[in-house]
């Protein structure tokens, strides 16, 4: 690897966290934490999924996630029912109060980020961001 590339990776994991830190300061002040929400938004991408799945996929402990999952049923966002297919399992699904909460959220950090790039970029930079937000999406899943 040369100095560029180096330099590079650099730069674009500071952009990066830059962004992702900005993104959640667009949120609203409250109780849900980013890993409440993480769950969250993951039920509400994938479905129902068990305790352990759900701590694989945010790669938390068990306990971290039992804490996160008892938290989310209390505050009525999420509702547990058995696992047909494993009846010693449980799932857990997202409820109508979690999905609103998520998708308002989702709405908020959407609705500042559409107008930063309306009114901070030009076209050109718009259209190569789109292609750089494919780019990173690759980079993440290889």
């Amino acid at each position: 690897m040369n100095q560029e590339t180096e330099r590079a990776a650099v730069d674009l994991r500071l952009s990066v966290m830059r962004l992702a830190r900005r993104l959640r300061a667009e949120r609203e002040p409250g109780d849900l934490t980013l890993g409440r929400l993480s769950v969250l938004g993951h039920l509400e991408r994938d479905g129902p999924a068990t305790a352990s799945a759900l701590a694989n996929a945010e790669r938390i402990t068990p306990q971290s996630m039992a804490r996160i999952v008892q938290h989310l049923l209390g505050a009525g966002l999420v509702e547990r029912s058995q696992d047909p297919a494993d009846r010693r399992a449980s799932l857990l699904r997202i409820t109508e109060a979690g999905r609103e909460l998520v998708l308002q959220d989702r709405r908020q950090r959407e609705a500042w980020l559409s107008e930063a790039l309306a009114t901070q970029l030009t076209e050109i930079e718009r259209d190569l961001l789109m292609l750089a937000a494919r780019l990173l999406d690759r980079l993440a899943t290889s």
